[in-house]
């Protein structure tokens, strides 16, 4: 019987006792292998341009260069020698944390807390592994709520497959970025959350997009929604 390979996960954090931590957590999973560690984000960023990771925990507050920046460098743009791009997982104190929304907004998939329970450290490196986004709707909310009460001076253009996007996709991305989970969609649009699964995944692909996150935040800062969920001009 064959096994799927080792999740590769590379820690960023300045602080010995959560990447000992985390990292004693991780491989005593046969699923995760902690492949590099960092305590820097310039180290962050070399070290998984190196080890080419699935996924860095990547602390926020770092020397030398923070981990927004490093977030920004791992995910922006294409990789050098068309290296994997991993998954950011934004790691921090406090879920109010001011800087978590500009992590996300740099590219990161989802946070977590520092003192989570080891079931929800595996569940999130899983869940970022798999190509889904770690962000609950109280926090796809907290986004929101930043867009409404300071609104994007300069919209970026839409993304140039919105007018492939069907009816009900459309329908579905004005819902992710209403902050409503996939099984609240279900209950709204009456079907399995199955079906909606596959609708966010078809939707993210055609706009060119990672993770619901990032749909949220497209939304909004193109424009697609105003604040309050409805349809913007486009």
């Amino acid at each position: 019987m064959s096994f799927p390979p080792a999740i590769r996960v590379v820690i960023a954090d300045d602080h010995l006792v959560v990447r000992t931590g985390f990292a004693t957590l991780l491989d005593s999973q046969p699923e995760f292998t902690v492949v590099r560690t960092a305590t820097t984000g310039a180290e962050a960023v070399r070290v998984c341009r190196e080890a080419v990771p699935d996924v860095v925990l990547m602390d926020i507050r770092m020397p030398e260069m923070d981990g927004i920046e490093a977030t920004r460098q791992l995910v922006g743009g294409a990789p050098p020698g068309g290296a994997k791009v991993p998954r950011v997982l934004i790691l921090t104190t406090f879920d109010l944390d001011e800087y978590v929304y500009d992590a996300l907004r740099a590219g990161a998939s989802g946070f977590l807390l520092k003192d989570a329970t080891a079931e929800r450290l595996f569940d999130a490196v899983r869940v970022i592994a798999d190509g889904d986004a770690l962000l609950d709707p109280g926090i796809t909310r907290r986004l929101i709520s930043e867009f409404t009460q300071h609104p994007v001076r300069t919209q970026l253009p839409p993304p140039p497959g919105l007018k492939t996007l069907t009816a009900r996709e459309n329908e579905v991305l004005l819902l992710v970025a209403e902050g409503l989970s996939n099984g609240e969609i279900a209950v709204r649009l009456v079907v399995t959350e199955e079906t909606v699964k596959s609708h966010v995944s078809r939707t993210l692909a055609k706009l060119g997009l990672r993770d619901r996150t990032q749909a949220v935040i497209a939304a909004y800062e193109t424009g697609l929604v105003v604040p309050g969920g409805r349809w913007g001009a486009h």
